[in-house]
C-alpha cells in the first residue's frame, strides 16, 4: 500500500493562555497556532502544529506553508525522503525562520501518518516505546509577577498534575527584584521541588556572571538563556564562572548548530525545539549528538510530539510542559504524578477539537 500526499492544508487559531507569558521579548496574550493537517490517498490524516509566536506571523507562515506543500503533494510520505527533498529543493534559501518551520511541520505531520500506517505509536514507530518522561511546569511565573503574587501562581501550577519541577522567567531590570522573586518562589515550593529560571536572552555575558554567581546561592536547578543564543563562546565564558547548570538549545536551527554549541561547550543541558530542530527527523539527529557528547536532553514546547522523541532520547532528562496547545486538543497530554504519560494510541496523538478550532479560527 503506497500511501501519497494528497494535500496539505493550515487553519490559524489563537488558543487562550491561562498564565499570558511575559518574557523578555514582549507579551504574548493569546498561542498563535498554526494546525496542519496533511492529508493522503489513503485516508490517513497526519496532524501537528507550528507556534507562531505573534498573531501577526500567522498569515505569513499559513501562506509558505500553501506554498512549500505543492512542491510534495503527490509525493509517498517518506519522512527522511521529504525532508531531504525540501532541503535540497531551499539550499540557496535561508531555510530557518517561517521556512524552517514550515519544514518541520510539514516532517512532523509526515511521521503521523507513518506511524498511524503501521498502527504505532510515534515513539514505537522511532523504534523505542511510549514512556513516561518527567515533565515541568513551564505555563507562568512570567516577569510581570511580584514576590506577593508569585507564591500563589507556584502552587496552582505544581498543584495539577503532581508536578515536582517548576520554570519562573527571571531578567528584571533590577537584579534585585529578581533575587526577591526567586527567594519567594524557592520559600514556596521547598526544596524537594526542582526550581529552573530562564532569563529569555536578555543579558550581557557580564550581567550573567555577575547574576549567576550569586543565584548560585539559591539552589535553582538550571538558568537558562542569560544571553543571545547564538553566543556560544559567550555561553561557555558563563559557564566557567557560575556553578549553577547552564540549559541552553531552544533556539538551535539545526544539528549543526547544535554541534557548534557542543564543541564550544557552551551548556551543561540542552533543550531542542522541535520546530526549530528541524521536526522529529532533525531531532532524531539532535539526540544521538547528546548521546555522543553525554549530554542531557530536555524539550522546549510542543510537550505532545516531545514526549515522543524524549521517550527515544537516549539521555533524556525533562519534558517542559506548556499548555497552549491544550484548547485545540481533543485529548491533550495527561500529567500524572509528575510525569507526562507519553499516548499508546497510533500517531502522536495530536486530534483536533474541531468544535474549540471554529471557536478560536481566525
Amino acid at each position: 500500500m503506497t500511501i501519497k500526499i494528497t494535500r496539505l492544508t493550515a487553519r490559524a487559531v489563537a488558543s487562550p493562555i491561562k498564565y499570558p507569558p511575559r518574557p523578555a521579548s514582549g507579551a504574548i496574550d493569546k498561542a498563535a497556532l498554526v494546525l496542519i493537517d496533511l492529508e493522503t490517498n489513503q485516508g490517513i490524516i497526519g496532524h501537528t502544529y507550528l507556534f507562531a509566536f505573534s498573531q501577526t506571523m500567522l498569515k505569513p507562515t499559513v501562506e509558505c506553508l500553501s506554498a512549500v506543500a505543492q512542491l510534495v503533494e503527490g509525493d509517498e510520505v517518506s519522512p527522511f525522503d521529504i525532508d531531504r527533498k525540501l532541503r535540497k529543493h531551499f539550499t540557496i534559501y535561508d531555510a530557518h525562520g517561517i521556512l524552517g518551520q514550515v519544514i518541520a511541520g510539514i516532517d512532523m505531520a509526515a511521521w503521523d501518518v507513518a506511524s498511524k500506517a503501521n498502527g504505532l505509536p510515534l515513539a514505537t514507530m522511532l523504534g523505542g516505546k511510549p514512556t513516561p518522561i518527567p515533565a515541568y511546569n513551564s505555563c507562568g511565573l512570567w516577569t510581570n509577577e511580584t514576590p506577593e503574587t508569585l507564591p500563589k501562581i507556584a502552587r496552582e501550577l505544581l498543584r495539577d498534575g503532581g508536578f515536582t519541577g517548576v520554570k519562573m522567567r527571571i531578567g528584571r531590570p533590577e537584579f534585585k527584584a529578581d533575587l526577591a522573586a526567586v527567594r519567594a518562589v524557592k520559600e514556596t515550593i521547598g526544596d524537594d521541588i526542582k526550581l529552573m529560571a530562564d532569563f529569555n536572552q536578555s543579558l550581557t555575558v557580564n550581567e550573567s556572571i555577575y547574576r549567576g554567581e550569586i543565584l548560585d546561592e539559591e539552589g535553582l536547578y538550571w538558568i537558562e538563556d542569560p544571553i543571545r543564543h547564538d553566543d556560544y563562546e559567550g555561553c561557555a565564558k558563563i559557564r566557567s564562572r557560575v556553578r549553577t547548570p547552564l540549559q541552553i538549545g531552544e533556539n538551535l536551527l539545526n544539528s549543526l548548530e547544535m554541534q557548534k554549541a557542543l564543541q564550544a561547550g557552551a551548556g551543561d543541558f540542552y533543550m531542542p525545539d522541535v520546530q526549530r530542530i528541524g521536526g522529529v527527523t532533525g531531532w532524531m539527529k539532535a539526540a544521538a549528538l547528546a548521546e555522543v557528547n553525554a549530554v542531557d536532553l530536555s524539550s522546549h514546547l510542543f510537550p505532545e510530539i516531545s514526549c515522543h522523541l524524549l521517550s527515544v532520547s537516549p539521555t533524556r532528562h525533562w519534558l517542559e510542559y506548556m499548555d497552549w496547545g491544550a484548547a485545540v486538543m481533543k485529548d491533550p497530554l495527561e500529567i500524572k504524578d509528575g510525569f507526562a504519560i507519553t499516548p499508546s494510541r497510533p500517531g502522536n496523538g495530536i486530534e483536533w477539537n474541531e468544535a474549540a478550532v471554529k471557536k478560536y479560527s481566525l
